[in-house]
This record gives C-alpha cells, sequence and structure tokens, in this order.
C-alpha cells in the first residue's frame, strides 16, 4: 500500500521543521529576525511569568499560532522534559534538505560533512562560511553533535536559511551513499602528508570535518577516500575547525 499524496506532503513539511525548547532559547527564537517562527507551544501547568506573557505577545504581534497543552502533551512535543520549562517553537527551516532529494538534483556538488561538532558557536559559524563561500551543502548528524538552537542560529548570523542542511540520521550511511553517487571523501587530518592546496578535486567533493578534540572518528576516516591537511609553520599543530571550513569555502 503506498502512501497518499497528502501524507507524503505532511512528511515533507514536518522534515522542515525544528522545534526548539526552554525558556530564553524560545524567546531568543521570537525576537530574532531571521527566524521564522510557525508554532508557540505552551504548557498548562506553567505559573504565570512574564516571559511566558512576553513569548505570547511577540507571538500574537507575528501571527504566530499559540497552542496549550498538558505537561505529557508537551514533552513530547519538546522530546526533553527535563529541560523544556513548559515551552517549545516550531521554526520553519526551508533550507532542510533530504540526501536523496540533493543527489537527485545535483550534477556537481562541493559539501562540508560535520562529524562530532560540539560547539554550537562553531557550528553557527561554519555555517556562515559555507554560505558565503563555494559550499553547496552542509551535511549535519542528527545525533552525536551540536544541533540548532538559537545560539547557533546568532552565530551563522541568520546564514543557516540559505545553505541546504542535509540532516543525516547516520553520517557514515548518508557518506556511503554519496560515494555510490561517485562523490569523492576528504577528510581533514593534522597527520596527512598531502596539502589540501596539492589535491585535484573531484566534481563531487565531500569535505569531513572532526570533532575539536578528537577530530574525525576512525570509522569516517576509513571510509575516506583521502587524507588531508593544512600546512602550519611555527610549530601551530592545529586550527579551530570553524576557521579550517572557511579555508574550504574559499578555494
Amino acid at each position: 500500500m503506498q502512501d497518499s499524496q497528502n501524507y507524503k506532503n505532511k512528511k515533507a513539511a514536518f522534515a522542515k521543521m525544528l522545534t526548539l525548547y526552554g525558556r530564553n532559547a524560545v524567546l531568543e527564537a521570537l525576537l530574532e529576525d531571521s527566524v521564522v517562527p510557525f508554532k508557540l507551544h505552551l504548557s498548562t501547568s506553567n505559573q504565570k511569568a512574564p516571559i511566558l506573557d512576553q513569548m505570547q505577545e511577540i507571538a500574537q504581534k507575528k501571527g504566530v499560532q499559540i497552542c496549550f497543552h498538558d505537561k505529557l502533551s508537551l514533552s513530547r512535543i519538546s522530546k526533553n522534559a527535563k529541560q523544556d520549562q513548559g515551552v517549545a517553537l516550531d521554526i520553519k527551516m526551508d533550507s532542510f534538505i533530504d540526501e536523496d532529494e540533493f543527489i537527485a538534483n545535483n550534477i556537481n556538488y562541493t559539501i562540508i560533512a560535520l562529524d562530532g561538532i560540539s560547539n554550537p558557536q562553531n557550528l553557527g559559524m561554519i555555517i556562515r562560511s559555507a554560505a558565503a563561500g563555494s559550499i553547496d551543502a552542509i551535511i549535519l548528524p542528527k545525533k552525536g553533535a551540536s544541533s540548532i538552537t538559537p545560539l547557533v542560529i546568532k552565530a551563522s548570523v541568520g546564514t543557516l536559511f540559505k545553505i541546504p542542511i542535509i540532516n543525516s540520521n547516520s553520517l557514515t550511511n548518508t557518506l556511503k551513499k554519496f560515494q555510490d553517487n561517485d562523490a569523492k571523501l576528504y577528510t581533514l587530518s593534522s597527520y596527512a602528508k598531502k596539502s589540501y592546496k596539492e589535491v585535484k578535486y573531484n566534481n563531487k567533493s565531500i569535505f569531513i570535518l572532526g570533532n575539536e578534540t578528537n577530530g574525525v572518528c576512525k570509522e569516517i576516516e576509513r571510509l575516506s577516500d583521502e587524507n588531508i591537511s593544512i600546512p602550519m609553520r611555527r610549530g601551530v599543530e592545529s586550527l579551530n575547525v570553524a576557521v579550517t571550513a572557511s579555508l574550504l569555502a574559499f578555494m
């Protein structure tokens, strides 16, 4: 039995939705002009508070739907009962794209894939550099990395909404799928002997940047077609991952 077109449309719309939670995070998102809020969720168990009044006032001015839920229902929406503080906000993310959709609609591309980037400010700055430079998309794992928060949105200075973000359930599987589409994977490593300037890149190239402390994990490194490095002088061993992304974006 095939899914109806209506179901497919709803599923596609849901995939382009991001839910933020927590009172400060939601208020910051509502105040941010680059964020497109869709629906504000509040728990009926909330005690009256000025910050909640401010949220509702902003939401009403922006024409955002406000929904009230019992505490359990709100936690199902936020998926984080311990930290949602009785508040969640759905925001529209038209920049979110499915990996299959991206592959089907792009003949040549240069992508940055992120493996375990944990600092939200780094993530925001990477997105900003990628959007400003020659990067066509960013692959962002849903687990084991910084999620998109108001801090990420601020650090990206709104560019989060200007570059395709491929949300990956499994970075390994996503990268394998791109390899099946003839893409080449290049892992940035301080131990690599070949400079990133010496490589003749494929017309489908993916640069993989690893965790700020541990770098790219072994599983992803084994999957890569080539390890490359950024040559450094005066005994400097590594660069901030956001700086590395900037160099790649403007090659």
